[in-house]
């Protein structure tokens, strides 16, 4: 198979070599992904020129470094880079992600917008992230995402699927739960500090789930169990019921 590989923390990040020499095992592997850090970018897309380089990655393969976002990589990499004499891709992947994302950060992950944009091209893709510790075990991490990947496949056109890995440090994975991502949103963090101009300043610092009791049974609290998780994402954001409710309402 042909896997498209990208990622939002630049292609030089050790999740996105990690995962490479994981997926190199079930197939060819065309690497584009951002020349920069792009977490939390969602699925802005650039409309100023973006940049495109061929980079030697760590001495060991080459990737398409791109001066954009993750969803320019994707759409880039399968509307103009990949020529139309290679085999066609089957797979978008996109991570390792440093850190999580679960419930409402779904929204906000460059990674999971990647992961969106290659099913938009109506290819089966998959997002893949690690929980945030102070040295993530990512070789292992990758182990664990390729098997996971393999027990998934073939997916069907469209179809995105968003996995995460638990803390390694505290041993290997006690099983997978497919499960919801949560949607009862995050107490976010600000710290806050003075500028010498007197305006204030504030800097995210960081998103806690809500208690357990909000979250039984969703990603956020199956993976702080140990679990690795696995949630089918849509790219409808229909909601039908309430449009029937608006149109008994409106379309009188």
């Amino acid at each position: 198979m042909h896997i498209l590989l990208t990622n939002d923390d630049g292609i030089f990040a050790p999740g996105l070599a990690a995962i490479y020499n994981e997926l190199i095992k079930l197939g060819q592997v065309t690497v584009a992904a951002p020349t920069d850090m792009q977490s939390a970018a969602s699925h802005r897309i650039s409309l100023e020129p973006v940049g495109c380089e061929l980079v030697d990655i760590l001495g060991a393969f080459t990737g398409f470094s791109i001066d954009g976002t993750p969803a320019d990589c994707v759409k880039l990499a399968l509307n103009e880079l990949i020529e139309e004499e290679q085999e066609p891709v089957d797979l978008v992947v996109s991570g390792i992600n440093y850190g999580a994302n679960l419930g409402v950060h779904v929204y906000y992950s460059g990674t999971v917008a990647a992961a969106m944009e290659g099913a938009f091209h109506g290819i089966p893709s998959i997002a893949l992230s690690a929980a945030y510790e102070d040295s993530i075990q990512m070789e292992e991490a990758a182990f664990f995402c390729r098997q996971t990947i393999e027990k998934l496949l073939p997916l069907a056109s469209g179809n995105v699927i968003n996995i995460n890995i638990p803390r390694l440090s505290e041993g290997e994975p006690k099983g997978v739960k497919v499960v919801p991502h949560a949607a009862t949103g995050y107490r976010e963090g600000y710290s806050a500090k003075t500028s010498e101009d007197g305006q204030t300043i504030y800097t995210f610092t960081d998103g806690f789930p809500q208690k357990a009791d909000h979250t039984d049974g969703t990603d956020t609290r199956w993976l702080a169990d140990g679990y690795i998780t696995v949630t089918a994402l849509r790219l409808d954001m229909n909601d039908s019921l309430r449009n029937d409710q608006l149109r008994r309402l409106l379309e009188r």
